[in-house]
């Protein structure tokens, strides 16, 4: 189950927001301020966050850049400023998308499922017997180690890949 991180100040669109990640299955945390909402970030690890700008204490441009410093969750920024500037900054300063209010909630979740899909990696292993796993046009060879693309071949002195 996918965490969620609703980081907004204006507590009936907070609970709606939250009310409809559960019923689509998502364990969903909530934040009022942007103080709090780089407290819960960091202890929980949620797998994406929706982020409002105009917050108490610290606006969401700023948790944003912090966010973005410390780790690679994907962030919504759901809000009401709509100029091209607000958009524009929002998206320099880390997140993944930009949504204005009002908003379709189905559109949201369409996104939040986007977003999740492409922030997990594939689960890649190297079949048993073999010792050479190849994705794409990158190969590695793990007896002895050592990393090929179409550009180069990289060695690896006894270290893991």
């Amino acid at each position: 189950m996918s965490k969620i991180l609703v980081v907004e100040d204006d507590r009936n669109l907070l609970d709606t927001i939250k009310y409809n990640l559960i019923k689509e299955g998502y364990e969903a945390l909530a934040a009022v301020d942007g103080a709090e909402a780089l407290e819960i970030a960091r202890a929980q690890r949620p797998d994406l966050i929706i982020l409002d700008i105009m917050l108490p204490k610290i606006d969401g441009f700023e948790v944003c850049r912090i966010l973005r410093k410390e780790m690679t969750i994907p962030i919504i920024m759901l809000t009401a400023r709509a100029d091209e500037t607000d958009r524009i900054m929002g998206l320099d300063t880390g997140a993944d998308d930009y949504m204005t209010k009002p908003f379709s909630m189905r559109e949201l979740l369409a996104r939040i499922r986007a977003l999740l899909r492409r922030a997990k990696t594939p689960e890649t292993k190297v079949p048993e017997g073999q010792a050479i796993l190849t994705i794409g046009d990158i190969t590695i060879d793990f007896e002895p180690p050592s990393c090929q693309s179409e550009r180069a071949k990289v060695g690896v002195d006894g270290q893991g890949i």
